[in-house]
């Protein structure tokens, strides 16, 4: 079986941070927002937008007054 290298350094440098807090994602989770912090890079949150076919229901809502329920199959 092919290993690839690049993948197997990744998940060795994960799993060492990981058991640098001990696998625990509270801290791990305080740690990364500390270096996100320090980084001085801007940071966004993009909010989901309403209106929008959801992703896996194929259902769409209030797009405009047009919108169709695709959620329904027809027999």
């Amino acid at each position: 079986m092919w290993v690839d290298e690049i993948v197997e350094a990744i998940h060795k440098i994960r799993e060492e941070y990981a058991k640098s807090f001990n696998y625990d994602l509270d801290a791990i989770f305080a740690d990364l927002r500390n270096k996100e912090a320090q980084s001085g890079r801007k940071v966004v949150t993009l909010s989901r937008k309403h209106g929008l076919t959801t992703r896996w229901s194929g259902r769409t809502r209030d797009i405009g007054g047009d919108a169709k329920d695709t959620s329904s199959r027809s027999t």
